[in-house]
């Protein structure tokens, strides 16, 4: 029997910024690729609440270029043209360098001890890969960044630049294969060394270098030359 949102309690009801967190995160992993119809009535459905807040949610995304209304379609994922994927990674590159230096925190114990069990979960997919497990764990290495920054602002911009890049990273994992683990590995081992010295900075740095790494890799297998 289908749950209709007045069975559920409203303080159990997802808010909107659950609704728009998971809508982002099945863009992100191409669970919804581009053309899908996202049907507002079918999410309120799902989510157990009315068509106001899916709508709202949708619409924030809207501004992160990753959904568009289409006349007699509706709400549809869409890709990144070419030159904004470009404008992202020219935004994530410039952002790197401010993490360490706008309202650092310190790094703590249990930061080392989510980087060091990330980078084994990294290794055993470099000996057995799977795409979808791949974007699993950059996922989860974003979200380990996000919560060392210590600025509002920049972590809100370090999200957004990051739903916006992250659809890229399935399709490069499927091209790349094995590469794209390996490259992954290299990535948190330097995170590693950089938290362990308690080192905010360093981990920018390391961000920046690696999203330059991923940039080439995207140039090269998915951007058409300018």
């Amino acid at each position: 029997m289908n749950v209709t949102p007045t069975q559920i309690p409203q303080d159990l009801r997802p808010t909107v910024d659950v609704i728009q967190a998971e809508i982002l995160k099945r863009i992100c992993f191409l669970d919804y690729p581009p053309g899908r119809q996202l049907k507002e009535a079918d999410l309120a459905q799902e989510f157990g609440v009315s068509r106001t807040p899916v709508r709202d949610a949708i619409s924030r995304i809207k501004h992160l270029g990753l959904v568009e209304t289409r006349n007699g379609v509706g709400t549809v994922v869409v890709a990144l043209p070419d030159d904004q994927i470009r404008h992202v990674y020219e935004m994530r590159l410039h952002l790197a360098t401010l993490i360490g230096t706008l309202s650092p925190r310190k790094i703590t114990a249990p930061d080392r001890q989510r980087v060091e069990d990330l980078l084994v979960e990294v290794k055993a997919l470099e000996q057995e890969f799977d795409p979808r497990r791949y974007v699993e764990l950059n996922h989860r290495l974003h979200i380990l960044v996000v919560d060392l920054i210590g600025n509002t602002s920049l972590q809100s911009f370090w999200w957004q630049t990051y739903c916006q890049a992250a659809s890229t990273w399935h399709r490069i994992a499927k091209l790349t294969g094995a590469d794209a683990a390996t490259a992954l590995v290299r990535e948190v081992q330097d995170l590693v060394q950089a938290m362990e010295h308690g080192d905010l900075s360093a981990v920018g740095f390391v961000q920046r270098i690696h999203i330059g790494y991923g940039f080439d890799r995207i140039q090269k297998h998915l951007l058409h030359s300018e």
